[in-house]
C-alpha cells in the first residue's frame, strides 16, 4: 500500500477515493516527525506538498526530506508558478494549481509506479 503525505484535505479525499492510503501533515515539521514512525517510513511512496505552508516552505521541507529519503518521489503543487525555479536540482515534480483531480490521480499513480524525469 502507498502512503502520501499531503497538507490539503481536498487532495486527500481525491486520492483516498482513488484507492491510495494518505497520511496528512498540516505543516512541514509534522511531516518530518511522521517519518520517525518506522511503519510510515517504510511505507512512504510519495510526498505531496504545497510550497506555502505554516512553519516552513516547500523548499525547506524538500531539503530536509532529501537528507532522510533522498530518492522518495516528491510532488510540489503551488498557486505560484514563478516558484518553480526554486526547486531546480531538487529532484521534484512541480505543478501549478489548480490541478484537476483526474490529473492528480494519474500523476500520483505514475510517480508511484515508475520514476519520472524530474522537471525541477
Amino acid at each position: 500500500m502507498w502512503t502520501t503525505i499531503s497538507s490539503a484535505t481536498t487532495r486527500t479525499a481525491i486520492l483516498e477515493r482513488s484507492g491510495q492510503k494518505v497520511i496528512i501533515a498540516g505543516d512541514g515539521e509534522t511531516a518530518l516527525k511522521l517519518l520517525e514512525d518506522p511503519q510510515i517510513f517504510d511505507m512512504l511512496g510519495l510526498v505531496i506538498t504545497d510550497h506555502l505552508m505554516p512553519g516552513m516552505n516547500g523548499v525547506a521541507l524538500v531539503s530536509k526530506l532529501r537528507a532522510i529519503l533522498p530518492a522518495v518521489p516528491v510532488l510540489v503543487l503551488s498557486g505560484l508558478p514563478s516558484l518553480e525555479d526554486e526547486y531546480r536540482g531538487m529532484n521534484v515534480v512541480f505543478r501549478s494549481k489548480p490541478f484537476p483531480p483526474d490529473a492528480l490521480i494519474a500523476l500520483t499513480r505514475q510517480m508511484l509506479d515508475e520514476p519520472l524525469g524530474r522537471i525541477a
